[in-house]
């Protein structure tokens, strides 16, 4: 049936139908669930919300662990009524908004959970249903039980247009927008995934991406489900369980975000340890941008190819992929287009021609109609039937998709625009590097400067000027952090996504070192100059230049008054390479020695010479002198 006339109750009906012996849904501890006792948890779901006069259009919040049951009542609630899930982590504040933002009437919890859910749904009158899971049972099939009084029997059944699924963008200085989906949205981009993907019924997938975000919900769950395949529903990923459900589930993949691949990665030998003879038909890699390194280092740890796909809430998840052999894959790129039209806009809303740089557009059977109650949102992202995802990017000669960043991160960094994921790549080049991300911080003169924050690998020391230095020789002079902090584990969300705009507020106040005062004369010469530029005393050994307001002007201006004061005549970048007062004294130092070498040589030299040799030197200087003048 097209994606268009079906319904995600219909979607498992039909597979149950044709298969009905199948296996739908498998978790670690428990026994497998089919196609036929996945469909009857679905319509008991349905069943009881109906009762309890639930119709298609009523908002069932469903906040459930990571699982099976997760897994079997999305799809049970998005049957008959719209699913909004929400991350069982949330704290009480956070789920009175969402509760109140989505108009939430009912509550999915499970049996037993104490938390601050059970008593905010009480304070705010919202019906409460029950899962009440048993180990005994298959995975994903559950009791229900409600203490909300039956109503009038509803319709349980809802139609391909009816919205099966809200979330909420992830907001980090704004408020959140609602993006409703459709029926008709979730299955065409599931048939999509699978089509491109050329899921079979032979497939596994081990999921352990979140079930109350898109990645999850549409690429391991809905895509397994639309291709008749099954699905290892997991608590979350966690290194070393993962190399062992591998062992005991053998998938033929997995899908995850590139902080989940870089911590496979960091613990790879774990995988032929647990798992000598087993093989991945392909990895998948979604929700963020993959480094080409861990590209290619996942490549070859799975000795299979590693797909990059690109995804969106509002897109229902993806909207280009690369390939799967014998077509290409491109490092660094997204793909092709698949399942949605792709092009690239100008600021004014102009489509751009092929090979230029602008922001991506898409529009497709599986875009949202648009956001809930935000008319102004949706006149700024919809324009003549394009969204605007808000992502910058090109397009190749053959068709790939390259993303460049999202247009709110890139940094600007005193009018020079710096995209932080090119400086992500650049640091994972390093060997000591594990994960990477640069970000920006306020800047009192520039508007924002550059940073970035690292984690090493096991075994490696921290060395900031060695990085920096690194940097120096593969990208532009602006594009190098003028700080490095280095922390045990990036700040990510609640999906593994890391989300810049707000490293700064979380990672900030590590730039700021203890202050160390001047050791020596010439530290101390140089923390009067920078003083004197900056207006701002005292200055630490330390301090970093640009972070105290520093930039190119300042720079100028402290570089012509070491050369007044010292006598060296050092160069302008110096500065952004060593911009704290310690590491530019080393430089000036060494340079320093090495004038009084040549003059040392040079005098020598001179002693050797005879009355006749040292006057026509010095005449020919005069000459050159002369020359110079005129």
């Amino acid at each position: 049936m097209h994606a268009a006339h079906i319904t995600l109750g219909g979607l498992v009906d039909e597979q149950a139908a044709r298969h009905p012996d199948a296996l739908a849904i498998l978790a670690p501890g428990r026994a497998p669930l089919s196609y036929r006792g996945l469909r009857e948890q679905v319509r008991a779901m349905s069943e009881l919300l109906a009762s309890m006069a639930v119709t298609p259009s009523t908002r069932v919040a469903l906040v459930l662990p990571n699982g099976p049951e997760m897994a079997s009542a999305f799809l049970g609630v998005a049957a008959c009524a719209t699913c909004a899930p929400l991350n069982p982590a949330y704290q009480a504040s956070e789920f009175r908004f969402y509760l109140e933002d989505l108009g939430a009437r009912v509550v999915v919890m499970r049996k037993g959970d104490n938390g601050p859910l059970r008593k905010l749904a009480a304070e705010m009158g919202l019906a409460l249903v029950e899962v009440d899971s048993d180990p005994a049972l298959p995975a994903g099939r559950f009791r229900l039980t409600t203490t909300a009084p039956a109503g009038a029997e509803s319709r349980g059944d809802s139609a391909p247009d009816d919205v099966a699924l809200i979330l909420h963008t992830s907001g980090t200085t704004a408020r959140p927008k609602i993006v409703p989906l459709s029926h008709a949205n979730l299955i065409a981009s599931a048939r999509n995934i699978a089509r491109h993907l050329a899921l079979q019924p032979a497939d596994r997938c081990l999921n352990v991406m979140p079930l109350f975000h898109i990645h999850g919900l549409v690429a391991a769950l809905l895509a397994s489900m639309a291709s008749g395949a099954s699905v290892v529903c997991t608590p979350g990923f966690a290194a070393p369980g993962f190399f062992d459900w591998i062992a005991e589930f053998e998938p033929s993949w997995y899908t995850a975000v590139p902080t989940i691949h870089q911590s496979v990665l960091a613990q790879g030998a774990l995988y032929r340890q647990r798992s000598p003879r087993h093989q991945f038909r392909f990895v998948r890699s979604s929700s963020a941008a993959l480094p080409p390194k861990t590209f290619e280092q996942l490549q070859a740890l799975m000795g299979a190819p590693v797909v990059e796909a690109y995804g969106m809430t509002e897109a229902s998840h993806q909207m280009a992929s690369n390939p799967l052999p014998p077509g290409r894959r491109k490092a660094g790129s997204v793909g092709v287009a698949a399942g949605v039209d792709i092009a690239l806009m100008d600021e004014t809303g102009r489509l751009l021609a092929p090979g230029a740089t602008g922001e991506i557009v898409i529009r497709g059977a599986g875009v949202t109609s648009g956001y809930e109650s935000n008319p102004d949102a949706n006149a700024k992202s919809f324009v003549d039937g394009w969204f605007r995802t808000g992502d910058q990017g090109r397009v190749d000669a053959e068709g790939y998709l390259y993303i460049s960043g999202r247009l709110k991160e890139i940094v600007n960094r005193g009018g020079e625009k710096v995209s932080p994921r090119e400086v992500d790549e650049a640091l994972l080049e390093h060997p000591a590097v594990a994960q990477a991300v640069a970000f920006a911080l306020p800047h009192p003169t520039l508007g924002e400067d550059l940073v970035a924050a690292v984690v090493l690998r096991d075994g490696a020391s921290d060395d900031e000027a060695a990085l920096r230095s690194f940097l120096f020789a593969r990208l532009a002079g602006h594009k190098v952090p003028s700080a490095i902090v280095f922390v045990d584990a990036i700040p990510k969300g609640a999906t593994g996504k890391v989300q810049r705009s707000s490293l700064h507020e979380k990672l900030g106040g590590l730039i700021a070192r203890p202050f160390v005062a001047a050791r020596n004369d010439v530290e101390r010469s140089l923390e009067a100059i920078f003083s004197e530029v900056l207006v701002h005393a005292p200055v630490g050994v330390h301090d970093n230049f640009f972070a105290l307001g520093g930039d190119s002007l300042k720079a100028a201006r402290v570089m012509s008054r070491i050369t007044a004061q010292h006598g060296v005549d050092l160069a302008l970048p110096l500065l952004f390479r060593h911009p704290t007062i310690g590491g530019l004294a080393a430089e000036l130092e060494a340079a320093k020695r090495a004038a009084d070498g040549w003059a040392q040589r040079l005098e020598a030299e001179i002693d050797q010479m005879s009355d006749d040799e040292v006057a026509r030197l010095l005449a020919d200087e005069e000459s050159r002198d002369a020359s110079a003048r005129g």
